[in-house]
């Protein structure tokens, strides 16, 4: 019994951990952007500083990996989900929708997480449940709309682009809910990043070359703050955060797993208040309730007749 019990404190803590690196991406991310305004070098980059922590790992043997033909080709279309058309589609729907638009459609993600389990792995959710993944979504999108932020649909293209992204989170924690049965979290992480790493490079440089602008891609490195974010959203964000990920996904159904990114926006508020020294309003205090509540209600309030908690 104390075996299982540490088994799902630790599940537990590295989804709280995930919330955490999540929740603190997204400063790191304007800084990226206040540098570099082409969000496919920030990608390129971001993936080259987690490609650089692989190859350390590697380096002094902390970790051996050894793929197959077949285990690469098995593991790629994850790679393909996530990061790649995450991202891809994340980033450039940024460009045609506003923050505000990006925060509400991204926090419907546990919904169509929810959708897919049941039809794809028939991850089975009691009513409670469900009522709790939608308060968790609702608690980002009070907080979005009640700092005056507005919702319109004049930004088609970009909200269908962040559609998209939710749709390629919501096949990813599917597939590996069922890859990750047959590899390690740590196997399908570096596989992922080292896919990424090699296309976001392949493409970013390839577009710089094309355009005889090499030069705008090499000059944010000369920025320390530039750097130190890169490093984070890289080495914490991409890598780490894809280890916790595939780690929880092991152990944890995919709608318990996918309300944990909603905790992140109670993080970026707490973020916010600590190094930025912003003010913290009723709504804030209101909203992250019905997040928090919602993430404790989706993985308490019964289980699930598949995939349970290891």
């Amino acid at each position: 019994m104390n075996k299982k019990n540490t088994g799902i404190k630790k599940v537990y803590i590295a989804a709280i951990s995930y919330a955490f690196i999540i929740g603190f991406s997204f400063l790191s991310t304007k800084i990226a952007l206040s540098v570099s305004s082409n969000p496919l070098d920030i990608l390129a980059y971001r993936f080259t500083a987690a490609f650089i922590a692989v190859l350390m790992l590697m380096l002094f043997k902390f970790v051996k990996l050894n793929y197959s033909k077949e285990t690469i080709k098995k593991i790629i279309p994850l790679a393909l989900l996530y990061p790649m058309a995450f991202f891809s589609f994340q980033t450039f729907g940024l460009q045609y929708a506003s923050s505000s638009e990006a925060a509400i459609i991204s926090a419907s993600a546990p919904i169509f997480i929810l959708i897919l389990a049941k039809i794809f792995i028939n991850e089975q959710t009691n009513i409670l449940q469900k009522l709790s993944i939608v308060i968790s979504v609702s608690g980002v999108i009070y907080i979005t709309l009640m700092k005056g932020s507005s919702f319109e649909f004049n930004n088609i293209k970009g909200i269908a682009l962040l559609l998209l992204s939710n749709l390629a989170l919501a096949g990813y924690s599917v597939m590996a809910r069922i890859l990750t049965k047959k590899f390690t979290n740590i196997e399908l992480s570096f596989m992922m990043i080292i896919i990424s790493f090699l296309v976001f490079n392949i493409i970013a440089v390839s577009n710089h070359l094309a355009n005889g602008t090499i030069g705008d891609f090499i000059y944010p490195l000369s920025d320390i703050k530039f750097i130190f974010a890169i490093i984070y959203l890289g080495v914490l964000s991409s890598l780490v955060s894809s280890l916790m990920t595939n780690y929880v996904l092991s152990k944890m159904e995919a709608s318990k797993m996918s309300v944990f990114s909603n905790l992140g926006t109670v993080i970026s508020i707490i973020a916010g208040v600590v190094v930025l020294n912003e003010k913290v309003f009723y709504y804030h205090i209101i909203g992250s309730i019905l997040i928090v509540g919602g993430v404790i209600g989706t993985n308490f309030l019964g289980k699930t007749k598949s995939g349970s908690s290891d």
